[in-house]
């Protein structure tokens, strides 16, 4: 019997391997993102995409914009790409609507803004990476795998792992290499729409798995813009330090062509930061 599991998988470049896990564990990405992180060029990418759509490991769908036009096309992974992934990592096969169900989530939630924005900050990083010797992002976790209990504990004690589930949503925990260092760090994308309370209560969370596991990293504050930026300081200033954290505007690194990895981050008051500066190594 024809496996179509097996059949593409003899197809498959390391890259476009990644580019399937990637859809899977973060669920959208827009052609732009895919371009910068993995590929040499614009017109490359879009080529390897249109043939991964064509095996129907791949899905799109185009928003349209409020003014006129459309946005660029967003990709999502398909019925057949799930299994590949799920195949490659010795996982159960997704559900038979998986695909379906993630196509339904993404072109109608209210979250896809915020869930681009995050994939932007590690695409961001992973673009730095390829085009920089030296440099790598290590590892990405998405949000979901963040809050599973057992992530950040380790075997010592079986417990422990199986009883403390984090309170922390964090948007996502990565690892990032440098010059043969290396720093883990929890990302917090703001879209400037929550109340700045909202963003300093999440710190207990933080300090609560830190104290949990005996290990605390930075928790990175990407925000959309300088002022806010300044304003959460302001509000930083005025609490305990109860966990390592770093702020950065999006709109500072933006008009200075600078990506996360790069001097953007003011870390225990101390400004112009590399991301890998953060590690305390």
């Amino acid at each position: 019997m024809d496996d179509p599991v097996l059949r593409v998988q003899s197809q498959l470049t390391i890259r476009d391997r990644l580019l399937l896990g990637w859809l899977y564990d973060h669920g959208v990405f827009t052609t732009p993102q895919l371009a910068h992180a993995l590929f040499p060029s614009l017109d490359f990418c879009q080529r390897r995409l249109r043939a991964l759509y064509q095996l129907r490991l791949i899905a799109r769908f185009r928003p349209q914009r409020a003014d006129g036009g459309s946005y660029p096309y967003h990709w999502l992974i398909d019925q057949l790409g799930a299994e590949v992934v799920a195949a490659a990592r010795d996982e159960r096969p997704p559900r038979r609507d998986h695909a379906r169900l993630e196509r339904r989530r993404w072109t109608s939630t209210r979250t896809l803004d915020h869930r681009l924005g995050v994939n932007q900050f590690f695409t961001d990083l992973a673009g730095h990476a390829r085009t920089h010797p030296g440099t790598r992002l290590d590892l990405w976790l998405p949000e979901a795998v963040c809050q599973r209990a057992g992530t950040f504990t380790t075997d010592d004690d079986p417990a422990l792992v199986r009883a403390f589930e984090p309170t922390v949503r964090s948007d996502g925990y990565g690892i990032w290499i440098e010059d043969g260092r290396r720093v883990p760090f929890f990302l917090e994308y703001d879209t400037g729409t929550e109340q700045l309370s909202v963003l300093t209560a999440k710190l207990a969370g933080y300090a609560s798995l830190f104290t949990t596991i005996g290990r605390a990293w930075p928790v990175l504050f990407w925000l959309h813009s300088s002022t806010r930026e300044r304003n959460l300081r302001q509000r930083l200033a005025d609490l305990p330090r109860l966990v390592p954290v770093a702020t950065g505007a999006r709109d500072y690194a933006a008009s200075r062509r600078l990506s996360p990895s790069e001097r953007v981050w003011t870390y225990q008051d101390e400004g112009g930061c590399r991301l890998i500066d953060l590690s305390g190594e």
